[in-house]
C-alpha cells in the first residue's frame, strides 16, 4: 500500500488529494483517490441535519404520548416513564447515529453517500465493527472545543485528511466510485464477507464478459483469480466450467468449494 498524488477515477486533474493505491486479488494496483477536508465537512453538515430532524421527530412524537394531549411541554419533575420513553430513545438515536449507519450502510451514511465518499481501511477493504466503533468513540475528542474543531485542524494537516478517531481505528475516506451500484453478476452478501468492493469488480467484469473472452484467455484469468483468492492452486485442475461454477459461488456470497 501507498499513496500517490495524481488523480485517478474521476478526480480532477492537478488537484492535491492523495491517493490510497491498494493492491487488489489480482495483483493489479487500484487507485482510491482520498477524500479531502471538504468532501468530509460536506457530509457531516448533512449527517447532522439527518440527526437533529430524527430527534426532533422523536421527541414529538414521544412528548405527545407522554403528556396525552397536545403540549411539548416537559414534567417539572421527570420520571423513569420520561426519560425511558423521551430521553433514552431520542439521545440513541443521536449518539448512535454514524456507527449504526456506516455499519448498514457498508461505510457510508446518508451524508457521506450524497458527497460520495465512504470509509475503508488503509488496505482499502471496508472497516470491521471494531474499527467503526472506534472511530465513533473518537468522536467525543475530535468535537473540542467546538463544531469538531480537532477534528477539521487533524483533516487538514494529515496527510490523507483523517481525524484522531481514523488514526485510532486504522480508516479513511476516500471516494466512492459506485462501483457496488454496477455489480450485475455480484450479490451484495460477497461483498465484504467474500470480496472486497476492488475484487468484486473484478469478478463481476470476467464473470460478464465470460462468454465474448476467447476460452484459453478467460481460463487463465479465472485460474489467477480463484488462486489468489482461494491462496490454494487446486483451481488449476479444473476445466472452464468448473472455473465459471466456482467464480459465480464466489459471487452469491458462497465459499468456494
Amino acid at each position: 500500500m501507498n499513496e500517490r498524488g495524481d488523480a485517478a477515477f474521476g478526480t480532477p486533474r492537478g488537484s492535491a488529494e492523495p491517493d490510497l493505491v491498494v493492491d487488489s486479488a489480482t495483483g493489479v494496483e487500484v487507485s482510491l483517490p482520498v477524500a479531502g477536508p471538504g468532501a468530509r465537512s460536506y457530509a457531516f453538515v448533512i449527517d447532522w441535519h439527518v440527526r437533529i430532524v430524527l430527534f426532533l421527530a422523536w421527541y414529538v412524537i414521544a412528548a405527545l404520548l407522554y403528556n396525552g394531549e397536545w403540549s411539548l411541554t416537559p414534567p417539572i419533575d421527570p420520571n423513569a416513564t420520561w426519560f425511558g420513553l423521551v430521553v433514552l430513545p431520542g439521545a440513541a438515536i443521536y449518539f448512535l447515529y454514524h456507527p449504526v449507519l456506516e455499519i448498514a450502510m457498508r461505510g457510508r451514511t446518508p451524508g457521506k453517500r450524497i458527497a460520495g465518499v465512504r470509509i475503508v481501511t488503509r488496505e482499502g477493504a471496508l472497516p470491521a465493527i471494531p474499527a467503526h466503533l472506534t472511530r465513533n468513540v473518537f468522536r467525543l475528542i475530535d468535537s473540542f472545543p467546538l463544531f469538531y474543531g480537532i477534528g477539521l485542524v487533524m483533516a487538514v494537516v494529515t496527510k490523507n485528511h483523517v481525524r484522531i478517531g481514523d488514526l485510532a481505528a486504522g480508516t479513511l475516506l476516500v471516494y466512492d466510485r459506485g462501483s457496488e451500484a454496477v455489480l450485475e453478476h455480484v450479490s451484495t452478501a460477497a461483498l465484504g464477507a467474500r470480496l472486497d468492493a476492488h475484487t468484486a469488480e473484478v469478478v463481476n467484469e470476467l464473470l460478464g464478459r465470460w462468454d465474448a473472452l476467447d476460452a484459453d484467455v478467460r481460463v487463465r484469468l479465472a485460474r489467477t483469480l480463484l488462486t489468489k483468492l482461494e491462496g490454494t492452486d487446486t483451481a488449476a485442475a479444473l476445466d472452464g466450467i468448473a472455473l465459471r461454477a466456482r467464480l459465480e459461488q464466489l459471487a452469491r456470497g458462497g465459499v468456494a468449494q
